[in-house]
């Protein structure tokens, strides 16, 4: 194991303390398509996935049209709504963060609304707000455009702190509280938020309890060499036409209310599940880590796992789905600390090393 401390001398540093960097190498990789059929497994579900998984083939054709590659990205957003959870997508401009989530929200039979966040948005632009009516001279409550099933929230840090935590009770609970009165949100009600890793003038950073509502944070990486030139062949070839408007929708609110109740039936194995705590206490012993996973970040890995495994055609979870979840789910939520950092650690290499040393339960 080699040790983060260049000197000649003999690192005494204890072995709990000591970071493995040949686990700094690339993180695993998610761009593998999940989606199998039936036909492709050797066993027979208690639970019948056969409309989940042909609902998920023709959401993933749809998107296909125009997005080019990011197969690991449109995965995640998938097992999101499966798994009932927000996600933020962090990633440079350009690489399709917004026309991404837009296109999800077109191949789904659902309300959609879009959020531009601004430094000048107030709560009251995304709930909503009482209104006098001179009619009958009572208040009347005219709901925002977080009153809908898919909300994109572009730019997510451009907007300051107040208006950030206006979302923190309608993220948690799907509902909001305006003038003593609860509003309930229609179901499913996902977030998709996206945010510039690069750009910070005139942003407000997220705070870690917002952050923490975000079952995901995606990272979209740019496209290689072959994708690239893919992407202006078809933009050569579109001739003015949108790119959206071939776009058709599958699944209805029924159908994915019902598809995330097959996902919550998945079955997982009481020893899956003190895997899955092994390594949310990793996270909070870890000499490298200031701040640790919470009780919140084991139950969207246990969530997460079981859409993981639905799209891959299982009704029961394995080590591998859990392992595939545990960076989206934890890379938002954990902190180095600051002298690992300025030795450019990062919580994914972190994380890493934290699902290499775990033993796996057999």
């Amino acid at each position: 194991m080699e040790h983060l401390d260049d000197n000649n001398q003999e690192d005494l540093t204890p072995k709990s303390e000591q970071f493995d960097e040949s686990l700094l190498g690339e993180t695993p990789s998610t761009s593998e398509d999940l989606t199998t059929t039936e036909s492709d497994l050797s066993f027979k579900n208690r639970i019948d996935l056969s409309e989940l998984q042909e609902g998920i083939g023709l959401i993933k054709n749809e998107i296909s049209k125009v997005i080019v590659g990011q197969k690991g990205m449109i995965d995640m957003l998938i097992a999101s709504i499966l798994a009932n959870g927000h996600s933020l997508i962090e990633g440079v401009p350009g690489v399709a963060k917004t026309i991404s989530a837009k296109l999800l929200a077109k191949s789904l039979d659902i309300g959609f609304s879009r959020i531009q966040f601004t430094p000048d948005l107030m709560p009251s632009d995304i709930l909503g707000t009482s209104v006098f009516n001179m009619k009958n001279s009572e208040f009347e409550f005219k709901e925002g455009p977080i009153f809908s099933n898919m909300i994109l929230i572009d730019e997510i840090n451009r907007a300051p702190a107040k208006t950030q935590a206006a979302l923190f009770e309608v993220m948690e609970e799907r509902q909001i509280t305006i003038d003593g009165n609860k509003f309930k949100m229609d179901l499913p009600f996902i977030v998709l938020a996206t945010q510039n890793p690069v750009e910070q003038e005139g942003t407000y950073r997220l705070p870690e309890a917002q952050l923490d509502r975000f079952l995901f944070k995606i990272d979209i990486d740019y496209p290689n060499v072959e994708e690239e030139v893919e992407i202006l062949n078809r933009e050569q070839h579109l001739q003015g036409a949108l790119k959206t408007d071939q776009i058709k929708a599958h699944l209805s609110k029924a159908q994915i209310n019902k598809f995330q109740g097959l996902v919550e039936q998945v079955i997982i194995e009481s020893h899956l599940i003190k895997y899955i705590a092994d390594m949310i206490v990793n996270t909070r012993n870890n000499p490298f880590l200031y701040l640790g996973a919470s009780p919140r970040a084991s139950i969207a890995i246990l969530k997460a796992s079981k859409a993981f495994a639905a799209m891959s055609g299982r009704d029961f979870v394995t080590p591998e789905d859990i392992k595939r979840a545990a960076i989206p789910v934890l890379q938002h939520r954990v902190i180095v600390t600051p002298e690992r950092e300025m030795e450019g650690v990062t919580t994914k290499q972190i994380i890493k090393q934290i699902i290499e040393t775990v033993e796996i339960p057999r």
